[in-house]
């Protein structure tokens, strides 16, 4: 798998937000250097994490080429697309392109879209004819839409679809996807040495956010096949992973990113802030990695 080109970590930013609301692209600048710095090789710009589904399609093409001209070719660069009509992804995705990214992530379609092979089939193909690589984004239970093993062989026939990242949090299920040999991309942040372990060729991950010098660590050892030392570092992330994948996640990793150095800001409305008493759960969950990523 070493020519899949989103190989390793690849973050799935958070995208900052000022007091009233609004993109603090200055931020989001300094926060990409200070990931760049720390080693991140590839980042997924208008992220889920960074809240895709709230950003305006002129705020989310903001990013991703302010973003681009940020990193500037030194980390690959995925760009989230997804929107309710084929012919917005397409737009989107040209834009994406246009802007400097490498790949785009697209969900199926959604909100009583087409949920039979042959409709997601097409969808992905109209997708695929913008010009991008394509990721596939296997979220069932958010979109009513589940990619199984035989649809990713269907998928992987059109040109440009490059992958799945299946983020169900079913590693039975990854494994099935990863045994049909196409690449696979692991999107549940408690399942990383597993996935991995498993055969995953890469991560989108939302926690790394909070932790990106840990998060590299594992994935570092574990390619090297240290895994001993893989499982010590995955122990000291294990607790913040479950807690953010339980519930209030996007919440919850601006709340841990804002103590280890990497704020963001607070979610954008209609999500709030994590209100206080939730604060101590977080904290507990970090615990030494608070001083260990502090900036």
């Amino acid at each position: 798998m070493s020519a899949f080109p989103f190989a390793g970590l690849n973050l799935a930013l958070a995208t900052p937000f000022d007091a009233r609301g609004a993109i603090d692209f200055t931020r989001m600048e300094q926060n990409i250097e200070a990931y760049l710095d720390a080693g991140v090789k590839g980042f997924v710009l208008s992220s889920g994490t960074g809240m895709h589904v709230y950003l305006t399609p002129d705020e989310a093409q903001e990013v991703i080429a302010r973003g681009a001209r940020v990193i500037n070719g030194r980390a690959k660069i995925i760009a989230q697309t997804s929107a309710l009509m084929a012919e917005d992804v397409v737009t989107r995705t040209r834009r994406a392109r246009d802007a400097g990214a490498d790949g785009v992530m697209v969900l199926p379609p959604f909100f009583e879209g087409p949920t039979d092979d042959d409709g997601i089939i097409d969808f992905y193909a109209e997708v695929a004819a913008a010009g991008l690589p394509v990721i596939g984004y296997n979220v069932p239970h958010a979109v009513g839409v589940e990619i199984t093993p035989d649809l990713f062989r269907k998928l992987a026939q059109i040109p440009n679809f490059l992958t799945v990242k299946d983020s169900s949090g079913n590693l039975a299920a990854q494994a099935s996807l990863i045994r049909t040999g196409l690449p696979v991309m692991n999107g549940a942040d408690p399942l990383v040495p597993y996935a991995l372990y498993a055969g995953a060729a890469g991560l989108i991950w939302g926690g790394a956010n909070f932790a990106p010098n840990t998060c590299l660590a594992v994935v570092k050892a574990t390619t090297e096949g240290r895994w001993s030392e893989a499982r010590a570092l995955w122990k000291k992330l294990e607790p913040i992973m479950s807690l953010i994948w339980a519930g209030d996640y996007v919440q919850t990793v601006y709340a841990a990113a804002a103590l280890t150095g990497y704020d963001a800001g607070s979610p954008r409305k209609p999500l709030r802030a994590l209100p206080a008493d939730r604060m101590a759960a977080v904290r507990d969950a970090l615990g030494e990695l608070i001083a260990l990523e502090a900036r």
